[in-house]
């Protein structure tokens, strides 16, 4: 254990200060950051009402529903028990690292921005790329690039940003599969 948490703590110092430049100290700090999606999520609800009409909105709950329980596993349950320190609690700044957002004063493992993401990705991977198929990829670069994003701005350790994108799809899997079960998400194929 102790050696994994050495190897986290140099890719962290990899991401966090070696592989960080000017643009990306810009974007990444924009990216991670919730008010930055809320079209997307806007345009989300929308698409889904507009084209699949009472199947939509089931979709929109469910998917509510799955970033709620990754939410509440990560920060609440598993965060809490772990207790594992930010590096931004645990480094020295600026000395050992680059921060270039509030360091937040919750707990580090797993990353919460990742797990929300990472189930939002995959639940929309199993339903929307149903049938806008090109959207799978997009979709999971943009949960991946949510969760790079918060090691390298300094609030997560790499371990924790990987953890976070784990428990939120394994999280979107089982919401799926309940969802698919009692609303028949085969009506997406169908086209509503």
């Amino acid at each position: 254990m102790t050696e994994l948490l050495q190897w986290d703590a140099q890719i962290f110092h990899l991401i966090n200060s070696d592989w960080s430049n000017q643009f990306f100290d810009f974007l990444l700090p924009i990216l991670r950051n919730k008010y930055t999606w809320m079209p997307l999520y806007m345009f989300l609800i929308a698409f889904f009402t507009i084209n699949f009409k009472k199947q939509g909105m089931y979709i929109v709950m469910a998917l509510a529903l799955t970033v709620g329980v990754a939410d509440a596993t990560s920060s609440h349950l598993i965060k809490k028990s772990v207790k594992r320190l930010r590096p931004c609690k645990v480094l020295e700044q600026p000395k050992d690292m680059n921060l270039l957002v509030r360091c937040g004063s919750g707990y580090s493992f797993p990353s919460s921005h990742a797990a929300n993401h990472f189930s939002m990705a995959v639940f929309l991977f199993l339903t929307l790329g149903k049938v806008v198929k090109w959207t799978k990829v997009p979709l999971l670069l943009w949960a991946a690039s949510i969760a790079y994003s918060q090691v390298y701005v300094g609030v997560h350790f790499p371990l924790d940003a990987l953890a976070g994108a784990v428990l939120g799809s394994l999280i979107a899997l089982v919401c799926y599969f309940v969802f698919d079960k009692y609303f028949n998400a085969e009506v997406l194929r169908r086209g509503g």
